[in-house]
């Protein structure tokens, strides 16, 4: 079986590998503190442009999710997302079992627009019973989106602007960020995400590491004490270096990149073949993640040769599919995939 479900069926990449081998009986302080996690720091912030950021690192996306909102909201306060994003749909009620309601916004494409904040703000503080209601207090947002869909430099500018017009802290989920930037559609940098956005992360389980995201706090009033919540909510890695060790090798020569663009790259490939065989798209996604509308009958028979995930029906004869490269997918493999769509009947 060739497995097309997710970007987290590989290991990790072989330079991680080896190198968490080579320095394995390194003597290290624990818990972050090595010299490790401060050179990925480094290396991380100068990616950013962001010197003054604060960057922790955590073993996973829920979890990083989980510590950042609860960090920030107070305890009658909610997140504001797209009714399709991750925090709504993917996390088990990760959110509300800290005690806040996701607040959703309508969205077909998985991306939410600044007027929809705005309103969102406004309603709540215009009704004389907000006091007796959860008020909005951030905005989360994923790039891409739950649905392969990424926010442009313009949109993610006015998201911004009336995110702190509104003080409503910006936060970005970046558990594909490498996938987002590297879509020929994204016009964004971690540079402009990091001039934009109040806190987001950048994410290593789904793009070349054995586990972690890097969590990046910009904002001065968000980063008081965040250590402890982590060691609260059981996200403090004793062997803290093993994090550390995986994001100085994504990011000390531009690996994170060129692996990010590999998955694209496959991704644009299996896109194409499905479209030239006359197959619509659920999504106009230009990242790892694609979404055909196929007939029953299709998907039995690819699902004979590849895995891949059920998204939702179209109707009583198509469901919706996704199938999802990553750093590691395999020329050979897409190509058998590519030659199999081609010779559907």
């Amino acid at each position: 079986m060739i497995r097309f479900e997710n970007d987290y069926t590989e290991g990790a990449h072989e330079r991680i590998l080896k190198r968490i081998v080579e320095t394995n009986e390194e003597q290290t302080p624990g818990y972050g503190t090595d010299e490790h996690c401060e050179q990925a720091r480094a290396y991380i912030r100068k990616a950013c442009g962001a010197e003054n950021a604060d960057v922790h690192f955590l073993v996973g996306g829920t979890q990083t999710n989980t510590t950042i909102i609860a960090s920030i909201l107070r305890p009658h306060q909610g997140a504001v997302a797209a009714i399709t994003g991750h925090i709504a749909v993917h996390e088990s009620g990760a959110i509300e079992a800290t005690g806040h309601k996701v607040l959703t916004l309508p969205s077909d494409d998985g991306k939410i627009q600044a007027k929809q904040v705005r309103e969102c703000y406004e309603a709540h503080w215009n009704d004389v019973t907000h006091e007796h209601m959860v008020q909005p207090g951030l905005v989360y947002i994923s790039h891409p989106t739950e649905n392969g869909t990424t926010y442009s430099k313009s949109e993610l500018e006015e998201l911004s602007e009336v995110c702190r017009e509104c003080g409503l802290p910006l936060f970005m989920d970046g558990a594909r960020l490498g996938y987002g930037l590297a879509s020929n559609d994204s016009d964004l940098s971690l540079a402009d995400i990091a001039r934009l956005c109040d806190v987001f992360y950048i994410g290593g389980t789904k793009i070349g590491a054995l586990f972690g995201e890097a969590a990046v706090i910009l904002k001065d009033e968000l980063k008081k004490d965040f250590r402890y919540l982590i060691k609260q909510k059981g996200g403090l890695l004793a062997k803290g270096r093993l994090l550390g060790i995986q994001f100085e090798t994504l990011f000390e020569d531009g690996l994170y990149y060129e692996i990010s663009s590999h998955a694209v790259e496959m991704a644009m490939r299996i896109r194409e073949a499905f479209v030239e065989k006359g197959f619509s798209l659920r999504y106009d996604s230009k990242t790892n993640q694609q979404f055909p509308i196929l007939p029953n009958e299709v998907l039995m028979k690819l699902g004979e040769k590849y895995s891949f995930s059920f998204w939702e029906k179209a109707d009583a004869n198509h469901s919706v599919v996704r199938f999802c490269t990553s750093w590691a997918t395999k020329k050979e493999n897409v190509e058998m995939l590519i030659k199999d769509i081609k010779e559907l009947e």
